[in-house]
This record gives C-alpha cells, sequence and structure tokens, in this order.
C-alpha cells in the first residue's frame, strides 16, 4: 500500500507532525484528567463544576480526532497509544480519590494553562511550515483559551 502523501517539504512536514502529535498528547491526556475529575469531584459547586468538566473533556475529544486526521492528511502517522501519553505528557495529574471542587478548578486551571502556552508554541513553529495545520491551532487553541477562562473565573 502506498503511504499518504503531501505537498509539505520534509521539513515542513517534520516540523508539522511534531506540533500535531505534541498536541494529539495532550488533548487525550486532557480528556484522561477532566474524566478523573468528573467522576471524582466533591464540594459546594460540584454540578456546575461536573458539568463544565464534561464539556472540556467533549471538547478535548473532538478536537484529538481533527488534530490526528490533521496529520494523516499531510502523511505523518499520530500516535495515541497509553504508552505514548504515559511517556509524552507534560501534564500534571491530580490524585486518586475524592477531590475538592477547588483543588479541581486550580489544577485545571493551571493544566489548560499550561496547554495553551504550548500550542501558541505550535502556532508559531507551524507558521511557515502549515499555514493549514496553523489554523487548526489557532481555533484549538482559542476553544481552550475559553474554558481556561471559565474555569478559571471560579478561583
Amino acid at each position: 500500500m502506498a503511504p499518504i502523501t503531501s505537498l509539505l517539504t520534509a521539513e515542513n512536514k517534520k516540523i508539522t507532525g511534531n506540533a500535531l502529535q505534541g498536541a494529539l498528547v495532550d488533548l487525550i491526556d486532557l480528556a484522561l484528567i477532566g474524566k478523573q475529575a468528573h467522576w471524582n469531584l466533591t464540594g459546594r459547586f460540584f454540578r456546575p463544576i461536573h458539568l463544565q468538566l464534561d464539556d472540556i473533556v467533549k471538547l478535548a475529544r473532538k478536537k484529538a480526532d481533527s488534530v490526528a486526521e490533521r496529520a494523516v492528511a499531510i502523511g505523518v502517522n499520530p500516535d495515541g497509544r497509553a504508552s505514548t501519553i504515559v511517556h509524552d505528557s507534560q501534564l500534571s495529574h491530580m490524585d486518586a480519590g475524592p477531590i475538592e471542587d477547588g483543588k479541581v478548578i486550580a489544577v485545571m486551571t493551571d493544566i489548560l494553562e499550561s496547554i495553551i502556552r504550548r500550542m501558541r508554541e505550535r502556532i508559531d513553529a507551524t507558521e511557515r511550515a502549515d499555514p493549514v495545520s496553523q489554523d487548526l491551532l489557532i481555533g484549538l487553541t482559542r476553544d481552550l483559551e475559553m474554558h481556561h477562562w471559565m474555569i478559571q473565573a471560579q478561583r
């Protein structure tokens, strides 16, 4: 079977592939962390935070699929295996067991901020390498920043 080809140069494909793979790892891990917090959340503000975590997880899963499909479209094979996420993730994690709502807000604010920082680096990296992938990353970052604002506002 012939590999998927792209009009990108080998160097631009490598730059873009790395940016997309990093975004994929962040998004898959964000979805996992968000569900862990969702299931174990306790506290006075349980209901609104519980629902907001569902929104964050839904966004992360949807955008992870878009990122992975973009990678395939340019001839890069995405890697969303659990072992890859464990090895490559830069996100902090929550402890097991019940997690008080204030701690969830603080941790999720920090996690979203760290992802947004890396997304902005990926936006810069793909500016010349692949503006189409850059556009995807810009839209994704906009959505993450909205959730960052909304969760941070609850501190």
